[in-house]
């Protein structure tokens, strides 16, 4: 039964909703088995933002703020990060692409512009490269295969050869720890860090380059680089603008792979320009 002292508590509410509107929407889609989760939110033209490796869709938040005084901010967490689910296969930068080829048909999003920091950029790239984007923004992103030392080679192979000699020597139980230990020592940050499977798949990514994709993309292209980015370089920069027809570098001094924390004024000041040209 309707109690009229309610009445004050529900306008409250009503009024809550209406000053405090919810920020976002959590959107699922399937795609080959997997729970893939996005946010939307804003209004205007369609923007859709890519995480690096290891992250998730909060560590655009920053980005994600500029983009919505103008656009339509569609921010994903890439399968294995956030709240989508982990591949249950190896998965490489096909079927990445092919994932936000998927929500864009399901979303009925025309002309769409990317932005992908990081890993993000190779999916941006791949996309970019055969379908048509109204504007691509590769932040310190990946796509050129990084070139190796005979340090990094040696490694690799020490590493490979101690997974088939232990188990010989110290039996396939204790073979185990000291390889995992070896792992440790070996790997990157991203490698130890991930699952099996998710490491996998970052050796799977890591040596494709995209280099003969750069050239087919039409968009104008936005290059933004911090200067002393160590995991993809500003000479992979220079490589992209190179050979992407319409493209342009603005690089940072003093900021590394995260260009859009390390120099948050100057950064959010590119991408406002560059939105609204």
């Amino acid at each position: 039964m309707f109690n009229f002292l309610d009445i004050p508590f529900l306008l409250c509410a009503l009024c809550i909703n209406f000053v405090y509107p919810k920020k976002y929407m959590d959107k699922y889609i399937q795609f080959s088995g997997l729970k893939f989760h996005y946010t939307v939110q804003g209004e205007g033209k369609p923007i859709i933002l890519m995480h690096g490796w290891g992250c998730n869709l909060s560590t655009l938040a920053s980005v994600e703020k500029v983009a919505l005084e103008s656009h339509k901010v569609y921010n994903v967490d890439f399968p294995g990060f956030g709240s989508s689910q982990e591949p249950d296969q190896v998965w490489g930068v096909e079927q990445y692409t092919q994932l936000i080829e998927t929500m864009i048909r399901e979303e009925k999003i025309d002309n769409p512009i990317l932005l992908g920091h990081s890993f993000g950029g190779r999916v941006g790239i791949l996309y970019a490269s055969r379908n048509k984007v109204d504007k691509l923004i590769l932040v310190d992103a990946a796509g050129v295969k990084p070139r190796r030392s005979l340090k990094y080679y040696f490694k690799v192979y020490t590493y490979k050869l101690g997974k088939k000699l232990m188990p010989l020597i110290y039996g396939k139980a204790g073979a185990q720890a000291r390889i995992e230990k070896m792992r440790a020592k070996r790997g990157s940050s991203d490698y130890n860090n991930a699952s099996p499977m998710m490491r996998s798949i970052l050796s799977k990514v890591v040596n494709e380059d995209l280099k003969h994709c750069m050239p087919q993309i039409a968009a104008p292209t936005l290059l933004i680089w911090g200067e002393n980015d160590t995991a993809t370089p500003i000479s992979d920069a220079k490589v992209m603008e190179r050979l992407i027809p319409n493209a342009g570098l603005v690089s940072f001094p003093g900021c590394g792979h995260y260009s859009f924390l390390d120099n948050p004024i100057q950064f959010a000041a590119v991408l406002r320009s560059f939105l609204n040209s």
